[in-house]
């Protein structure tokens, strides 16, 4: 059994490894080219899908877990907040409208009031896989479309529990304890308690994600193992989605509530780079199992009652959803998208109605005609978006640009900086910028530092950048600026070339230890070039902010001032050292920056410590630039 279930999870990946390439070259969406392999592998065509099929897509489903953590890990709890009567608005209204209108048009066709509500119920669900999946390679995701796809899908997540409860009572069956969704940590809770365990399973989520997840990973991260951290991270994805399943919530809504939590921390780009090839993985031999589940049989039995079906589901979604886009003011191509996006039947479907089977709602022969239904508007789904993008916006849109047709906004942050690295000279470059109020993403490998830097106000991230999936989750793709302050030269040079080969469009600041590295990184083509000291550390940081925007008289001016100041604090935090040149340990070097932090703080609206300290001392530059210099080494 083992050998025959290994064998299909190697048909499987070989059927996406094939068929994605491919339909990506005819500029297709990579799901169209899963599912398409899926239905080539199935029993109806090559026949090597196996029975393992279901238990595959079971297993698979994960990978919707892993979607929804990484989500959340893109939103602030804020953000989150403030989307709450997006989600309640648009949630709620699809769903009720839709599931009223399904279910008219199916009684007017003959059908059970009891099986025509279960059935309208499980079709009002859409994909949040293939939904998110596709907004994500199109780039949708911030539009108005892309949020209000988000909102209703997290609603329709939350629904999965009322659903549940509401099929029994269609039913009028009690099924039995083994068959309910509550599990048996669930039941073992006191009787009083159980009516709120939904609750305490939340708000259990949102203490562990604030007090216990982040000291987690700082203690794991630590060990400076990569296997450690991947392990870490799917530790927490997999115990958080056992504990809602405990508690009767769906896996996925806590994967999603536990990103959320761990959006402001550090360790959001590492969590994401080490989960992601892991999601991609899981969906896309889900939705290979999509394909393969394709029963043509049962198509070919009765393709009129199919078909018919498929099309009446696919207008009465697209008709509200559209409706909907239109109270709420969305501009015609979002609310296409939108539309189209919703319109299918969700993967949740497969779960429910294999469970109104199990109630006796649904007959097992219209059961699976009504998984194929299920799975064709899963297929169709992104030939509609091709369709909305080639030929329906241009026609309502078209003065759209390349920019306009992905809803970006106007206001858009025109400069973006990341600086990678933040020991002594690349924390100069950093704190300049912020003190003129331009912001930076920064990345350093150092938990410690990391932690202090955010307690002052630093919007920094725990991550490697010498890996290309940290650059890339922190925002190289959209970034214009790339500045190199890490110590290891090696490194630097890694990242360098990396970003030259992946990001083009970056212009790369990098951080020199001798003229030797100079010479090395001038031929690999970069010219600014920057060797260790103070000042140049301080030049650096005006040219980034003369390449952001910034007058060059303005800059330079500015990091004057910022020199000055800084060796004012220097002066002052030396007479609390020994004059002679001292090897710092790591928390004595922590500490010392952390001074340095505050200072900067107060210095910076204080002129007249300006005016008094820092006036007349330049000739002692070299020498505190090369007494830190030698404290650093």
């Amino acid at each position: 059994m083992e050998g025959k279930f290994a064998m299909t999870i190697l048909i499987f990946l070989g059927a996406a490894i094939v068929m994605a390439p491919l339909v990506k070259r005819l500029g297709l969406s990579s799901v169209i080219g899963y599912i398409l392999g899926g239905i080539i592998i199935g029993p109806f065509i090559l026949k090597l899908s196996g029975k393992e099929t279901d238990n595959i897509m079971h297993t698979t489903e994960f990978g919707v877990v892993l979607l929804l953590f990484l989500v959340g890990l893109e939103l602030e709890p804020k953000k989150f907040w403030a989307m709450r009567r997006k989600i309640l608005g648009l949630g709620l209204s699809q769903m009720l409208i839709t599931i009223a209108l399904l279910f008219a048009v199916f009684y007017l066709a003959g059908w059970q009031p009891d099986v025509a509500m279960a059935v309208a119920i499980c079709f009002a669900m859409s994909s949040t896989a293939i939904v998110l999946q596709m907004l994500r390679e199109k780039s949708l995701f911030k539009t108005a479309a892309g949020e209000a796809s988000f909102s209703t899908l997290i609603f329709q997540d939350i629904a999965v529990i009322p659903i549940l409860a509401i099929l029994p009572l269609l039913a009028h069956y009690n099924p039995p304890e083994e068959e309910t969704a509550v599990t048996l940590l669930l039941q073992e809770l006191p009787e009083w308690l159980q009516p709120f365990s939904i609750l305490f399973g939340v708000g259990l989520l949102i203490v562990l994600g604030r007090y216990v997840f982040v000291p987690f990973l700082r203690f794991v991260s630590k060990s400076n193992l990569a296997e450690l951290l991947t392990a870490a991270s799917l530790f927490l994805v997999i115990g958080v989605s056992e504990l809602m399943i405990a508690v009767g919530l769906s896996a996925a809504l806590g994967a999603f509530i536990a990103g959320l939590m761990l959006a402001n921390s550090e360790f959001r780009h590492e969590l994401e780079a080490q989960v992601d090839p892991f999601k991609g993985l899981f969906l896309a031999v889900f939705f290979v199992s999509v394909g393969a589940s394709i029963n043509f049989f049962v198509i070919e039995k009765d393709p009129m009652f199919i078909f018919t079906t498929v099309i009446t589901v696919l207008l009465v979604k697209f008709a509200v959803l559209f409706g909907i886009g239109k109270y709420h003011k969305f501009s015609i191509d979002q609310n296409f998208i939108y539309a189209f996006a919703l319109s299918q039947v969700g993967e949740f479907a497969f779960v429910l109605l294999n469970y109104s089977s199990k109630l006796y709602l649904v007959s097992p022969e219209l059961n699976d005609q009504l998984m194929a239904v299920t799975a064709i508007t899963m297929c169709i789904t992104p030939i509609l978006l091709i369709v909305n993008d080639r030929f329906i916006n241009p026609r309502f849109n078209p003065d759209s640009g390349d920019h306009t047709e992905l809803g970006i906004p106007e206001n858009l942050e025109p400069r973006k900086i990341i600086i990678v690295g933040f020991g002594h000279f690349g924390s100069t470059v950093g704190r300049l910028l912020r003190a003129n109020k331009v912001k930076a993403t920064v990345l350093d490998h150092d938990s410690d530092r990391v932690k202090l830097l955010r307690s002052h106000g630093f919007k920094v991230y725990y991550g490697d950048a010498t890996r290309l999936p940290i650059l890339r989750t922190a925002g190289a793709e959209q970034a214009e600026i790339l500045v190199l302050c890490l110590d290891d030269p090696e490194a630097n040079k890694s990242v360098a070339e990396m970003a030259k080969k992946h990001f083009p469009q970056l212009r790369i600041f990098v951080r020199a230890k001798n003229r030797l590295d100079a010479y090395s990184f001038l031929n690999n083509g970069i010219d600014n070039i920057y060797r260790e000291t103070l000042g140049t550390a301080v030049d650096m940081a005006v040219d980034v902010l003369h390449a952001s925007g910034m007058r060059k008289y303005t800059a330079r001016r500015l990091g004057k001032r910022f020199e000055m100041i800084d060796k004012a604090s220097v002066r002052q935090l030396a007479k609390e050292q020994m004059k002679e040149v001292m090897t710092f340990t790591t928390q004595e070097a922590l500490q010392r920056e952390a001074e340095l932090l505050s200072l900067d703080s107060v210095s910076i609206e204080n002129s007249e410590w300006l005016d008094h300290e820092g006036e007349g001392n330049d000739e002692t530059g070299g020498m505190e630039s090369n007494t830190e210099n030698n404290s650093q080494s």
